[in-house]
């Protein structure tokens, strides 16, 4: 199975009259199949409750091939929820990772690698990979 992260986006109708205008975010992430993420977007387009209209007379969700679209009546104009899913090919805020080490050529020339400084693997770290606790609180050895 060829896993891939895909975008899910949200595109919406914003603002009334005559500054009503499109908008568009990313609402997650979801690693994966494609299969995958179109049934997360489903499950989040069937479940989402737009702003406008405050009192809708219709309600139509529509599959497309990368998506869906949810179109709402209100009663005096429609408003449209584009639901889309997108490989993600980058991402300029991503946490950035280390990069492997090379594999070395021959048994003779592996070496076991040094332990990294700080808390062992055990530590509760956050998403990103910082500790929750930092390593120098409580130690008595600091000024």
């Amino acid at each position: 199975m060829d896993v891939r992260t895909w975008g899910l986006v949200m595109e919406m109708t914003v603002g009334l009259g005559e500054r009503k205008h499109m908008e568009a975010h990313v609402m997650a992430h979801v690693s994966g199949s494609r299969e995958d993420a179109l049934e997360e977007l489903e499950r989040r387009a069937r479940s989402f409750t737009p702003e406008h209209p405050r009192s809708p007379k219709r309600r139509r969700l529509l599959r497309k091939d990368d998506g869906f679209l949810l179109v709402v009546d209100g009663a005096w104009q429609s408003y449209v929820t584009r639901f889309t899913v997108a490989e993600l090919l980058e991402d300029s805020a991503a946490p950035k990772s280390a990069p492997e080490p090379p594999a070395p050529e021959t048994e003779s020339e592996a070496v076991e690698p040094e332990p990294e400084p700080g808390p062992g693997p055990d530590v509760e770290r956050y998403a990103d990979g910082v500790p929750v606790r930092p390593a120098w609180l409580g130690r008595d050895d600091l000024p």
